[in-house]
């Protein structure tokens, strides 16, 4: 009763009920959320985890849900998707951009503007905010290179601006993991470069991640983290599991640290397989991986 009475109580917010979290998430697979909702700005943000504390209802964000997995029984409660909040602004050297830009298209913007230092990010497919949340990274480039301070909405309601030092990065973390807190948007602090080198260093990637990377298939992204002194991908290489077929997910046969779906895969496909290349690489060489990617939500009843 709770959840079907937010639509009336937000009745000009975009809520869909009972929605197929597998229509969103960049492995196409993820069961039902109860609610689903698409705020166009920070007040509408507030109106929804205000509406939640009131009713003690859970609530989560997915950012654009691309290195995440949600199990096949979905997510209870209400999932707030930034997917509209996407300006993009340039002040002098400082870009502003809001938790569900894209990283390409930041990127993009630095270019036009002849700003440089954000061209590591030109190939993750990731939102701004999901960016924020993991300390994002690529080609020896992260978010908190060029970071300078993210406004944020806590679980009471209330907004603050972080900067740097109150961010706590670390590899793929931030403070955002540690308390429940919405990244609404973020500031980035570039320096003046030159336009052809620019787009040049960001074209060098964009093929680099073509060429390496398994982009025809729906996956999760990289799916580990970097183990100290260990390359994940070659770990699984050696230890004969590249190309292994778990249901419908399979280890990349184009890079052996992501997971793609091939046919139909659901979210447990894809766990059981990770669960099963942790285990064989704990055997092996000792080696304990850990997730990169998020797993979310209720197994299926």
């Amino acid at each position: 009763m709770k959840i079907s009475a937010l639509t009336e109580t937000l009745p000009n917010l975009k809520i869909l009920l009972d929605e197929p979290l597998m229509n969103y998430t960049f492995t196409k697979t993820g069961g039902p959320v109860d609610a689903l909702a698409f705020p166009k700005d920070n007040e509408e943000v507030k109106a929804i985890v205000d509406y939640c504390r009131l009713n003690n209802l859970p609530w989560i964000v997915l950012g654009n849900a691309s290195n995440l997995i949600v199990k096949d029984g979905g997510i209870r409660g209400v999932v707030i998707m930034l997917s509209d909040m996407t300006t993009i602004r340039v002040e002098d050297h400082t870009i502003i951009a809001q938790a569900g830009a894209k990283l390409t298209d930041t990127t993009y913007v630095a270019l036009d503007h002849a700003l440089t230092g954000f061209e590591f990010a030109c190939g993750i497919p990731g939102s701004i905010g999901g960016a924020v949340f993991m300390n994002a990274g690529a080609y020896d480039g992260q978010l908190e290179d060029v970071f300078e301070s993210v406004d944020v909405l806590l679980a009471d309601g209330t907004f603050e601006t972080w900067d740097k030092d109150q961010m706590n990065f670390s590899y793929r973390h931030s403070a955002i993991q540690e308390q429940p807190a919405i990244v609404l948007s973020a500031r980035f602090t570039l320096t003046s470069g030159e336009p052809e080198q620019i787009k040049k260093r960001m074209t060098e990637l964009t093929e680099l991640r073509e060429l390496k990377q398994p982009l025809e298939y729906p996956s999760c992204g990289s799916v580990f983290k970097r183990p100290v002194g260990h390359f994940t991908g070659k770990l699984i290489q050696d230890a004969g599991l590249q190309g292994l077929v778990w249901g419908g997910a399979q280890i990349s046969e184009k890079h052996a640290g992501f997971i793609v779906n091939i046919n139909h895969a659901t979210a447990t496909d894809y766990i059981e397989l990770i669960a099963h290349i942790k285990q064989t690489i704990k055997e092996k060489f000792d080696v304990a991986l850990e997730t990169e990617v998020r797993i979310l939500g209720e197994e299926p009843k």
